[in-house]
């Protein structure tokens, strides 16, 4: 069974795990808009558990824009969810202003003791596109062929390296002619999950938006999982990549989540129309990776609004992602 809500659209999400049950996150839209698109503007957070990631039980709503003039008074994004020492959880999240038509996008902070109550701390803002390393990046939207200042999707995580915690995120670099290749995962490190000193991207290039980033590891091995549009190749991209530019999910791979990362060859869960977006990539805690995100418009035209099922995932030669699909009824029929 998806991941679905009757009168709601459902699009990204993102997980943990308490120890019990996997806690799922996702943003959420009333299906009453009638139209899918008006979705990014009328948001909020949902939150389900599950003990399999199949069977869902809805908790209702979680996180929603500020009220009155805020950084976040106008939409509430895609994030991540970590627990620090002490036991208490914390979630990142995407903000956006209906004083900037929701056009510039910054990051927030909240934490919770039970993972469905989250109390902003302080007015919630943790990070913006501030300081000397901003210079790094595309800061200002009248310098920009996009349509929004990007700064989105926060993964955050324990620096394995070190004591504190790293922080990757969407954006986009400047001084890149062509806009498709200023796609950026903008990063920031932290002592203490509070305060956050802006660094410069671990990676630019290969797409105009590398979107909702998941940084992991997997056997000394590090990964970068995100999401983009065929529309978002670069020219040179689109030459490397057989079959052409599709929609989905793809990676990078390095040897330390500060890089230097690469694209990985291939595409790994992609199709026009797009199959799923938005993804993430669960480690099953009896042993194993799935991979899930929301279905989009398999049919080209209509928006579906869940997220599937999970899908395993397995670990190539040479460290290469695949994902394994399953067969439908039909195929096991036939197959007897």
């Amino acid at each position: 069974m998806v991941l679905a809500l009757e009168n709601k659209w459902i699009w990204d999400s993102w997980y943990v795990h308490d120890g019990m049950q996997w806690h799922g996150f996702f943003l959420q839209a009333d299906k009453s808009l009638n139209d899918p698109e008006l979705r990014h503007w009328n948001v909020s957070v949902g939150h389900a558990v599950s003990k399999n990631l199949v069977d869902w039980q809805q908790l209702g709503t979680c996180l929603k824009p500020s009220t009155g003039p805020a950084w976040d008074d106008y939409t509430t994004w895609t994030g991540s969810v970590v627990q620090d020492d002490a036991g208490l959880w914390h979630l990142f999240y995407t903000g956006s202003m209906r004083s900037e038509d929701g056009m510039y996008q910054r990051i927030g902070h909240a934490t919770s003791t039970d993972l469905h109550h989250w109390e902003r701390v302080g007015d919630g803002q943790c990070l913006d596109l501030k300081g000397a390393n901003a210079d790094f990046y595309e800061v200002d939207m009248a310098t920009s062929q996009w349509h929004d200042r990007a700064m989105r999707d926060p993964w955050v995580m324990k620096d394995p390296e070190g004591d504190g915690w790293l922080m990757f995120f969407t954006a986009r670099a400047r001084g890149i002619e062509e806009a498709n290749a200023r796609g950026a995962i903008g990063f920031a490190t932290s002592p203490d999950l509070v305060s956050w000193a802006l660094k410069p991207p671990v990676f630019v290039g290969g797409f105009g938006q590398l979107e909702v980033p998941q940084v992991f590891e997997i056997d000394g091995r590090w990964y970068c999982l995100f999401c983009t549009a065929a529309d978002h190749f670069s020219k040179a991209q689109a030459g490397l990549t057989p079959g052409g530019p599709v929609t989905g999910n793809h990676y990078l791979i390095a040897e330390s989540p500060r890089g230097p990362w690469k694209i990985a060859p291939g595409f790994l869960d992609g199709s026009l129309p797009c199959k799923r977006y938005a993804a993430r990539i669960n480690k099953l805690p009896e042993g194993g990776l799935v991979i899930m995100g929301f279905a989009d418009r398999p049919d080209g035209i209509n928006f579906i609004g869940h997220v599937m099922d999970p899908e395993p995932v397995v670990v190539l030669d040479h460290g290469l992602l695949e994902v394994v699909a399953k067969k439908s009824q039909t195929e096991e029929a036939e197959n007897g």
